[in-house]
């Protein structure tokens, strides 16, 4: 039997120090061992046990997520079909959605799935497209989602992105650099926004600085 201190054994579980010592006082989670100077230790086949335990508790959430409001209908055909998706696997889950750019990670429905993921409380999140969950950073998200042994489940990989979901993303990535470098109410910044948009191209000029934004700041959100 392989035995780990305490300390170990609360970051293999996902809690604190403290917490493994409550569930010891009153008597949830007991030691496997306590040495003389009480030292606490814990077994391998304890972190098993707890681990499988409360996976059971853990939910399947469907998370989606449209860019704007115009697209309501399209986020209800999305929560459809990830509704029954999830019921023919025969899961137990809950529906996450929002309304926001891929880019903005404040967006309240993903702000309440990562603190459900950080807490424990997700085994698996279930996406009907991969650019749904978010535009940049699936990578370090899927990693997040790993270290809290949460899955990710994909149900169709095909990219379908639109073209103006993809320039509203732009319009937003290239607002926030031109903000900063020249300032919320410059003629430039506008000019740029108006570009990117398509509402603005005679300008050769400000198209280049469009590109100089992105490669000079690449996705510094």
């Amino acid at each position: 039997m392989a035995l780990m201190r305490i300390g170990e054994f609360a970051k293999e579980i996902g809690v604190s120090v403290q917490r493994l010592r409550d569930l010891d006082k009153n008597g949830t989670l007991k030691p496997a061992v306590v040495s003389p100077k009480g030292t606490r230790y814990y077994s391998d086949e304890q972190l098993y046990q707890y681990t499988h335990q409360n996976q059971s508790h853990r939910k399947v959430i469907g998370y989606c997520r449209v860019s704007a409001n115009g697209q309501k209908d399209d986020l209800e055909t999305q929560i459809s079909n990830v509704k029954t998706y999830m019921i023919a696997k025969g899961y137990s889950f809950e529906v996450v959605s929002d309304v926001g750019s891929g880019i903005n990670y404040k967006k309240k429905g993903l702000q309440k799935l990562m603190k459900m993921i950080s807490n424990k409380e997700v085994s698996k999140v279930v996406i009907l497209y991969k650019d749904r969950l978010m535009r940049f950073g699936y990578d370090m998200f899927s990693y997040f989602c790993e270290l809290n042994d949460t899955e990710i489940e994909i149900i169709d990989h095909t990219e379908t992105t639109g073209e103006q979901e993809l320039t509203e993303d732009l319009i937003q990535i290239v607002t926030v650099f031109a903000d900063r470098l020249y300032g919320k109410r410059s003629k430039k910044t506008k000019k740029l926004i108006a570009e990117v948009s398509g509402k603005e191209a005679d300008a050769d000029d400000h198209g280049k600085e469009v590109d100089l934004v992105l490669m000079v700041h690449p996705l510094n959100l």
